[in-house]
C-alpha cells in the first residue's frame, strides 16, 4: 500500500499552479500561494521526495510532427497469461506511434492511444504491430477527433490525506 501523504492548502495551491505551469519559477509560485520562496522550494522538494510531484514532461503537437491522426485501439488479448502480457506490452511500449498504453478490467484487455501520420499508417500499424500477433483475438479502433487537457489533478477534498 502506498504510503500517505499529508497535503495542506499551500501544497494544494502549489500543486494547482505548478499543473497548470510547470515552468513557475519558485519566486513567482511563492508570491502566489504567500509564502518565502524557500519555504516554496521546501515544499516542492517535499511533494517531490515524497512522490506526490512524479516529474516534468514536454508536450508536442503530434501533427506538427507529421502524426495528424490520433485513435484508440481496444485490445483483447487470449489467454491473459503473464508469460504473454509482459512481453506484449513491452512491444506495444517501443512503437513509436504509441503514446500512451493502459491495462484494463472488462471485455478489452487493453486501451492504446496512438498517433500515426494517415488512415493507411493506422491500418498497417493494426496490421502489422497488433492482430499479427498470435496473443491478440480482437482490435477495435476508434478515432479521435479533439482532445482537452482537464485538471488540475487535487484529491477529492482540501486536507485529504492522500
Amino acid at each position: 500500500m502506498t504510503e500517505s501523504v499529508a497535503l495542506d492548502p499551500v501544497d494544494l495551491h502549489i500543486l494547482r499552479l505548478l499543473q497548470n505551469d510547470a515552468r513557475t519559477t519558485y519566486r513567482e509560485l511563492a508570491a502566489e500561494v504567500g509564502v518565502a520562496a524557500s519555504t516554496c522550494l521546501d515544499r516542492v522538494a517535499r511533494l517531490r521526495r515524497s512522490g506526490v510531484i512524479l516529474g516534468h514532461q514536454l508536450r508536442l503537437d503530434p501533427a506538427k510532427l507529421g502524426r495528424g491522426l490520433e485513435a484508440l485501439l481496444s485490445v483483447q488479448v487470449r489467454p491473459h497469461l503473464r508469460e504473454l502480457v509482459g512481453p506484449f506490452v513491452d512491444r506495444i511500449r517501443a512503437l513509436p506511434e504509441v503514446r500512451a498504453l493502459f491495462h484494463l478490467a472488462g471485455p478489452e484487455d487493453y486501451l492504446v492511444h496512438v498517433a500515426v501520420a494517415d488512415t493507411a499508417d493506422l491500418q498497417r500499424l493494426v496490421l502489422d504491430e497488433f492482430t499479427a500477433r498470435r496473443e491478440v483475438v480482437r482490435v477495435e479502433t476508434r478515432l479521435i477527433f479533439q482532445q482537452w487537457e482537464c485538471g488540475p489533478l487535487l484529491p477529492p477534498e482540501s486536507g485529504v490525506r492522500v
